[in-house]
């Protein structure tokens, strides 16, 4: 498990990944991490923008969202993220973005099927967006929970993006990988009609990608 420090780190290192992979600007989005043994999730601030962060600039709260370290405000998504690490106790990482290929699709209210391999490599199954809902109290955070599927990716209809992980760097993969699998499928809708891959070469591809793509672990 990672030191309070290195935790703190890693969500200040995925608030600038999304920021230099082009996924917002700005200010916009966030992304967040949770540290269960000790109850404190470490978010952005919110309003500030990304080029002026620095670690201590993350703010520190508990599962009820109390502040307990930092001088600044916390992103005010905060209760959407509670909301995910309350309820799913697989998440150690949630990111959200308005990423322009993704929020796209979103805008459209249009899930992404799985019409690449890259797709079902990453993601096992579509990327289901989840109807418009407004920001008031625990609504967005029940929208994803009720919508949400195989994949750690979930669209919000004329909203953005959410992607969550076991850390904030595996929130910040699928993010990344979204944009790259939404802006692939987006073309290919400007020419065409793409056909998704039949759910048992999903599976396939899936599979050889948990399981022996990569590297070993060292021990």
């Amino acid at each position: 498990m990672p030191t309070f420090e290195q935790l703190r780190r890693e969500v200040w290192e995925t608030n600038l990944g999304i920021f230099r992979a082009g996924l917002v600007t700005m200010h916009a989005g966030n992304a967040s991490g949770i540290d269960r043994k000790r109850g404190l999730v470490i978010i952005k601030p919110s309003g500030m923008d990304y080029d002026k962060l620095r670690p201590a600039d993350m703010v520190v709260v508990d599962l009820e969202g109390r502040k307990l370290k930092g001088k600044w405000k916390p992103s005010v998504d905060l209760p959407h993220h509670l909301y995910l690490y309350q309820h799913r106790a697989e998440i150690g990482g949630v990111i959200h973005t308005h990423s322009n290929y993704a929020t796209a699709f979103a805008l459209l209210g249009r899930s992404i099927p799985v019409y690449l391999t890259a797709i079902a490599d990453e993601f096992g199954a579509e990327v289901p967006c989840a109807p418009y809902v407004d920001n008031i109290g625990d609504h967005i955070g029940e929208t994803i929970l009720q919508h949400m599927g195989k994949a750690p990716a979930i669209l919000l209809a004329q909203h953005g993006v959410f992607t969550w992980g076991a850390t904030p760097r595996a929130a910040l993969k699928s993010a990344v990988m979204l944009e790259d699998i939404a802006k692939t499928s987006f073309l290919a809708l400007l020419v065409g009609a793409p056909k998704p891959l039949p759910p048992e070469e999903v599976q396939k591809w899936y599979n050889r990608y948990h399981s022996t793509y990569g590297q070993e672990k060292k021990s």
